[in-house]
């Protein structure tokens, strides 16, 4: 193999690592989408049409990373049955004299429940502004799909945590600022 052929294969390797480099992010999202792998919930459109008479305790869990907030879950243990529609109250404070915008980050455990718990609707979705001293309450409304009920590995989950940690957005990157909280 000669000087040339060399170089074009190196090219071509280090412009293949670049492009994966570029991709990785967007690939690493539909697979944790797509798997519900470590503890990412999936988007849903409509509830099945399916309810399980078996029933899931759904602990709701709020915490604030690096924004003036005072941030809570309305009720902290949910019993929830296998496909029904849920909603869950949170309420948020901004603290501090100026607006500020953020946006929360969520996930549930046990993370192999990730792929059967299902948002329909849900305050998460875009970045907020909080007006100073203001006091909202946000709904998320889900399910859980009763499709757990016929997964091998799914039958020992008896409690699952819906966590959300909202974030100071001026510290926190990829997010628009769009939404108010009006």
């Amino acid at each position: 193999m000669n000087n040339a052929k060399i170089a074009v294969f190196a090219t071509l390797g280090a412009l293949f690592m670049l492009g994966l480099a570029f991709a990785s992010k967007p690939l690493y999202d539909t697979f944790c989408r797509i798997t519900g792998f470590g503890g990412t919930t999936q988007l849903a459109q409509q509830a099945p049409e399916r309810i399980s008479d078996r029933e899931v305790t759904v602990r709701i869990d709020a915490n604030v990373a690096n924004a003036p907030l005072r941030f809570k879950a309305s009720q902290t243990n949910l019993p929830v049955q296998l496909g029904a529609h849920s909603l869950a109250f949170y309420e948020v404070k901004n603290t501090s004299a100026s607006d500020v915008s953020v946006i929360a980050s969520y996930n549930v455990t046990p993370h192999k429940a990730g792929r059967f718990f299902s948002k329909l609707e849900c305050f998460c979705f875009e970045e907020r502004i909080i007006k100073a001293g203001e006091t909202k309450k946000l709904p998320v409304i889900f399910f859980v799909d009763p499709a757990m009920e016929e997964e091998r590995g799914a039958d020992d989950i008896r409690t699952i945590t819906l966590s959300y940690t909202f974030f100071n957005t001026d510290e926190f990157t990829g997010a628009t600022k769009t939404a108010s909280l009006n």
